[in-house]
């Protein structure tokens, strides 16, 4: 055992930020009773608070929607409830929020435009009058297992496993369906299925025939497709009960059938010595939706709580010896009945006011936990108990021996004021009434008694001191499961110090060569998106953001202009034009574009004059990367400027000499389509020019084990370029003004909702301001390459996680342009959510 540190110190876990409302003389938010919080996997939190109107004496029941990289950007609604909300959940692509309240109202509410900070309710359902007390998505069959012991293996399928587990329903053909279920405090189980067309089925049962009051629930998922629901009225004194449920559809409509499963009595109620203790059972969870065989619960007094976990066994039923010697069958094959059994149980604790359970999927076989144990990889491991005081435990979900702790209350006070003059604070002490862990287990957001939002970092390693190759082997392991499932990796961003990137990076790539082919193609954006984000996190490496969102750019761009080129017959050959394209460029080494050209088949490049127009834009900014970069090949031994990892990166300069290529010949059927340079020759042909050098360069390094140094020939012709043309500004990517760079000084960062914070105090951004616009400057839509001008007037979004600016309603009306634009309409290129800004945002 460990001593605590001294006060606001915390083992194994800390204070990122902090954002608080502000206090307006009229009206307040007050946190709602019960306050409840959800965080998704895309790294959105919902929240709930009620707003209180000093004059008419109302209250508004509002749910609140924060991205966790913009915190202070909140978006809040009127949710509509009439009454306290008591339940939000996030579904499994975390894009739709539920909502329910005490009078049976469920809402269901979805992004509009999938914009992150706007929302509306779209459908819903309702138990007139009867308080929701537990409400959970449907499952949808998609289940992974984080293997611990396999972290080391070259195979993403064999560290992180799919787990065979059936949806909770199933349409025709084995899609899941969607919808949702809810139990009410009246004994009462909804379901309410999403049809395809919109329509919502809804049916509603008694749990049993008995109907009696259900205080807590909550509901977990088995493999066979049913639905476990656990329930208690609330008294130690009564069995928590447990019951499963099975949802059909029959001639359209919603059938629900329940079972009784063995039930059981909380232990400290059977034990003599705390016999009447704690009278009221105040939380009940399963320890996973997925996990319906574990379960925790916390009886709790005034002042104290106790925590036990449970767990359903199977076990043999002894038979007695007068039947054994009836019937010897019987005393061979012994009957298995489920039955609960204690796995553990903590001593008396400070009484308990919240708990979070980890979302993490890891695997819990013997091997898995030792391998656990022995590298100090707990994340998923843990969960979270909240209590009176202000402080947090993270509690081992097995054993429930302490892992971690927050005191919270003390760090409230400087450490080196003495403690005597302190007066004693009257009334309650500030502590967390709902908390929600990360789906990676590394951050815990917190709502407290005055409706502040905390954000607590949690160490892998739960504080235990480890050396740096084992803390990266933990990021990496949490990165990758994050770039196979798609979820948001914001969480671990916290944790990566500036001296980790550069390793980070580098080994993040040599894992992803080691995946197969097919699913490389699948991952070949997400690993650059991972890169780009790990990348602003050290000023080394700052230049690199700009080149991988600039390559994420050009592979869109790649595949958009492929994807508008026709076979000429229907009766086509196996490969694409696009395919026949590429082939044919990386075949063809000549350095002269006419002759690349007039191995390929032009009918195939024929496309109308608007479309060609339409796409003027996009060829632009191909022609001005491509000079750009070649320009910049002669001073190639500074790194610090954008673009210098495309002069060694093959692949890429093979994209553009591709690009290049049908460009020419969209050129010859409609001239205005072609890039503008500006020569100082009137008779040069500038796009020969540069594709002669670009191939030269792209030979150099086209084969990625064998990379040459340029020819001396290449770089003076290079050096002549910026005397022959105009050479482009490129318009790199904002630098984001999101807090992920502001906490790795480990200080605490206090926030305010609805205030965007200073940017002071970043010592990264001052060196990026080279690469970027002046305020004053011509805003650009970085998608569209469209100048917005000074002041736009036009409606934007920006991403939360690149900071990338494009136009809300589109310009143009072209399929090739709808076409374009479909590519990011859900989300930014980078993967990251779009916000909508404010039009003040010049």
């Amino acid at each position: 055992p460990v001593s605590p540190p001294g006060p606001g110190r915390a083992r194994g876990m800390d204070l990122a930020y902090v954002c608080e409302w502000e206090k307006k003389p009229k009206s307040n938010h007050c946190p709602s009773i019960p306050l409840v919080c959800a965080w998704s996997c895309r790294n959105l939190i919902a929240f709930t608070t009620d707003l209180r109107n000093e004059e008419e004496k109302d209250l508004t029941h509002m749910v609140h929607i924060i991205d966790t990289e913009h915190p202070w950007d909140v978006y809040s609604v009127n949710s509509g409830h009439t009454e306290v909300i008591t339940c939000l959940e996030w579904d499994q692509s975390g894009s739709r929020l539920l909502s329910a309240d005490a009078d049976g109202h469920i809402k269901c509410w979805s992004m509009t435009d999938h914009l992150a900070n706007s929302w509306e309710n779209t459908v819903g359902s309702v138990v007139e009058g009867d308080p929701v007390v537990a409400l959970s998505w449907l499952h949808n069959g998609v289940k992974l297992a984080l293997h611990v012991e396999k972290s080391g293996a070259s195979n993403f399928g064999e560290k992180f496993s799919r787990v065979k587990f059936s949806p909770s329903l199933t349409l025709f053909g084995g899609k899941p369906m969607e919808g949702w279920i809810a139990v009410t405090i009246s004994g009462l189980v909804t379901v309410s299925l999403l049809k395809p067309n919109g329509q919502v089925l809804t049916a509603t049962e008694s749990l049993c025939r008995l109907r009696c009051r259900v205080a807590l629930a909550d509901v977990a998922f088995t493999g066979g497709g049913n639905i476990v629901v656990a329930t208690s009225d609330g008294s130690s004194t009564s069995p928590v009960q447990f019951y499963k449920v099975c949802v059909s559809v029959v001639n359209e409509k919603c059938k629900i059938d329940t079972e009784i499963l063995p039930s059981l009595f909380m232990r400290c109620t059977t034990d003599p010595a705390r016999k009447d203790k704690y009278p009221a059972i105040t939380h009940l969870k399963f320890l996973a939706r997925d996990m319906s065989e574990q379960v925790l619960l916390c009886a709790s007094n005034q002042n104290n709580s106790i925590v036990e976990c449970w767990s359903l066994r199977k076990e043999g039923l002894p038979v007695n010896n007068i039947f054994q010697q009836i019937s010897p069958v019987v005393g061979d094959k012994q009957p298995m009945i489920l039955k609960w059994r204690i796995l553990s149980a903590t001593n008396d604790l400070d009484r308990v006011s919240a708990v979070a359970l980890p979302k993490l999927p890891i695997s819990l076989t013997n091997t898995d936990l030792k391998v656990a144990n022995d590298t100090k990889f707990f994340p998923g491991l843990g969960l979270a108990l909240a209590f009176h005081d202000g402080s947090v435990h993270i509690v081992h979900r097995l054993s429930l021996q302490m892992m971690a702790v927050f005191y919270g209350s003390s760090s409230q006070r400087p450490v080196d004021e003495p403690a005597l003059k302190r007066p004693r604070t009257a009334g309650p002490l500030v502590h967390f009434k709902a908390m929600q862990l990360s789906w990676t287990s590394l951050a815990l957001a917190g709502v407290d008694s005055h409706g502040k939002l905390s954000m607590l970092r949690i160490s892998p390693s739960m504080g235990h001191v480890l050396d740096m190759n084992m803390s990266l082997r933990h990021l990496l392991f949490l990165l990758e499961y994050c770039m196979v499932t798609g979820y948001d990796w914001w969480d671990i961003l916290l944790h990566v110090q500036p001296s980790m990137v550069q390793n980070l990076v580098e080994k993040l790539h040599e894992e992803y060569m080691r995946q197969n082919a097919a699913l490389q193609q699948v991952l070949s954006t997400r690993i650059v998106a991972m890169k780009a984000s790990l990348c602003k996190l050290s000023s080394s490496t700052i230049a690199r953001v700009c080149d991988y969102h600039a390559k994420l750019f050009l592979i869109a761009i790649s595949c958009t202009l492929k994807s508008l080129l026709r076979p000429h017959f229907l009766n086509t050959p196996d490969k694409s034009p696009g395919d026949r394209l590429t082939e044919i460029c990386s075949k063809i080494t000549d350095v002269d574009i006419d002759k690349v050209m007039i191995n390929l088949k032009t009918e195939e490049f024929v496309l109308e004059m608007t479309t060609l127009q339409s796409l003027q834009q996009l060829i632009q900014w191909v022609g001005d990367f491509v000079l750009y970069l070649l320009a910049s090949l002669p001073n190639q031994g500074s790194p610090v400027r954008p673009g210098h990892s495309f002069l060694r990166d093959g692949a890429s300069l093979g994209m553009f000499r591709e690009l290049m290529v049908v460009i020419r010949i969209w050129g010859l059927l409609k001239p205005s389509c072609l890039p503008v340079y500006t020569a100082t020759s009137d008779t040069q042909d500038s796009m020969s020019l540069l594709f002669r050098l670009l191939t030269k360069l792209w030979l150099c390094c086209r084969e990625e084990n064998h990379i040459t140094e340029p020819d001396d020939a290449l770089i003076d012709e290079c050096c002549l370029l910026p005397s022959q043309l105009l050479i482009p500004n490129i318009d790199w990517l904002p630098i984001n003004d999101g807090i992920i760079s502001k906490l790795q000084n480990k200080q605490l960062v206090r926030l305010q909702f609805g205030k965007a914070p200073g940017l002071v105090g970043h010592t990264v951004s001052s060196q990026f301001d080279a690469f970027v616009r002046a305020p004053g400057q011509p805003k650009i839509d970085h998608l569209r390459r469209l100048h917005l001008g000074a002041y736009p007037t036009e409606e934007c979004k920006s991403c939360t996680r690149c900071g990338c600016v494009t136009m809300l309603k589109s310009p143009n009306k072209v399929t090739a342009v709808k076409q374009w634009e479909q590519r990011w309409i859900k989300n930014c290129l980078c993967g990251g959510l779009w916000r909508k800004m404010p039009l003040s945002y010049s």
